[in-house]
């Protein structure tokens, strides 16, 4: 095999410098095939918030031959204070209370009705244990069972709500809601399978429920089951067509299966109905940027600029580069040039570096200096544009200035290595083969790479040469 000579490595090695650090096309795209980020674009994981009343609501009779009797001095006082257990739960209480004391224990049916009393008034560990009270003397008792599950769902506590509304279903609870929210503590368990079931179950009864759609969605993505999360979503977006996270999550949908254009055309369509947002935007233009629909692609991350002006400069930034990158440098330029009317201070010094690049790429050195001097008055240790600066003293082979330039970098941390390897490039250049050793011992005590350690390799021998 035919060795390169020591200045061709040199001169590979420092190709290979000026694209370091730069963004790359995947980048626009790193995080948007993640599958862990998939349900958080398609669907809000929260809990179906819960009406404080609906225990009391629901338990102001009670079912007969399936459920606990109260004896007939609990039915009477029963009957006169229902009315208060939703506008004055405190007073029913002590109510309640006085009547338990010098009497004998209360029967299943009256710790339920406690249990209601305690929950509205917000004393939950009193309710959970008058509800676990009327379980234990009654173990059919279907609406304690439900309302316990409730407690512990309102809660948070998914996991003891879980068994709760299980226990309910199986005595005959087959209302929607208790399936919907068994649903959601199955999924939150880590139960997939089941989830999926009791959510089928609560749709079938309540086929317009979002609540439930959503959750079913989860599960399907969690699965991998694509082909049925697709139609859920469209029937989601048909129901809340002005919600920006279906159409965004029916894009990803689609991301998933690699069905780019279509994403695309789902993007767009939310765009032009004036429903997407700064994420449904953002997620347009970098596919946009991917599928090399340039000024598409530009004009959607302005848009992003007047919602939300950081998080647009930034991607239109970055979009620059990549543009640079790729040597499409009148794009790059045009992206840029969106950016001039409306660029805040922040974003100003990865502008000025941005534009130093376009120019250096074409070789107008004195132009691209020109730009990193402006940006180095006000960010004197920025080590890119102190790399970018000596760059431009070797373009026009003003090797003392660019030594300076690069010995500046040097001293900032995250530019040293790179700086590093343009210096054992001068040196190399000017002969010095012992100070080229030097810097290269140095970049390789930074990071170790087997390019720099042959190129290292190769300048010894012409130190024993000269020796």
């Amino acid at each position: 095999m035919k060795r390169r000579s020591p200045f061709l490595v040199s001169l590979l090695l420092l190709s290979g410098l000026v694209a370091a650090g730069q963004p790359s096309d995947s980048d626009l795209l790193m995080a948007l095939h993640h599958p862990g980020d998939l349900q958080s674009r398609v669907s809000e994981d929260k809990p179906l918030k819960l009406d404080p009343k609906r225990i009391i609501n629901e338990s102001k009779s009670l079912l007969k031959e399936r459920e606990p009797e109260m004896n007939a001095e609990e039915y009477a006082l029963y009957e006169k204070i229902a009315l208060m257990l939703g506008t004055q739960p405190e007073f029913a209480i002590k109510l309640l209370e006085a009547m338990m004391n010098d009497k004998e224990p209360p029967s299943p049916a009256f710790h339920f009705m406690l249990g209601n009393a305690y929950y509205s008034a917000g004393r939950l560990d009193k309710a959970e244990t008058h509800f676990q009270a009327a379980v234990r003397g009654y173990p059919t008792f279907i609406r304690a069972w439900n309302n316990l599950g409730v407690l512990y769902y309102s809660a948070d506590k998914f996991a003891q709500a879980m068994p709760c509304f299980s226990k309910a279903v199986t005595l005959g609870d087959h209302d929607p809601t208790t399936f919907g929210l068994l649903g959601y503590c199955l999924e939150r368990s880590g139960n997939i399978v089941s989830a999926e079931m009791s959510y089928m179950q609560a749709l079938s009864g309540n086929p317009d429920n979002t609540d439930w759609m959503e959750g079913l969605l989860r599960v399907y993505i969690e699965g991998r089951q694509f082909g049925r999360a697709e139609p859920l979503v469209k029937s989601l977006i048909k129901l809340k067509p002005a919600e920006p996270r279906f159409w965004l999550g029916y894009a990803s949908i689609l991301l998933a299966q690699n069905r780019k254009l279509e994403a695309i055309a789902v993007l767009e369509a939310s765009t032009g109905a004036g429903i997407a947002g700064p994420n449904e935007l953002n997620l347009l233009g970098d596919l946009y940027a991917e599928q090399g629909f340039h000024a598409e692609a530009a004009g959607i991350y302005q848009k992003i600029i007047a919602a939300t002006p950081d998080v647009g400069e930034a991607k239109l930034l970055h979009f620059a580069q990549v543009l640079i990158q790729g040597g499409k440098f009148a794009a790059a330029e045009d992206a840029l040039g969106r950016l001039t009317p409306t660029l805040t201070p922040a974003s100003r010094p990865a502008y000025l570096q941005a534009r130093a690049d376009i120019f250096a790429a074409r070789k107008q050195w004195r132009e691209a200096r020109q730009q990193v001097q402006e940006l180095l008055q006000s960010q004197p240790l920025n080590g890119t544009a102190l790399l970018t600066l000596g760059r431009t003293y070797v373009g026009e082979d003003d090797l003392i200035h660019a030594s300076f330039a690069f010995e500046s970098a040097l001293q900032v941390p995250d530019a040293t290595y790179r700086a590093s390897l343009e210096l054992a490039n001068l040196e190399l250049k000017n002969r010095h083969y012992d100070k080229c050793v030097e810097y290269l011992q140095k970049a390789l005590s930074i990071e170790k790479t087997d390019a720099v350690e042959d190129f290292l390799a190769r300048v010894k021998t012409l130190v024993v040469k000269t020796d």
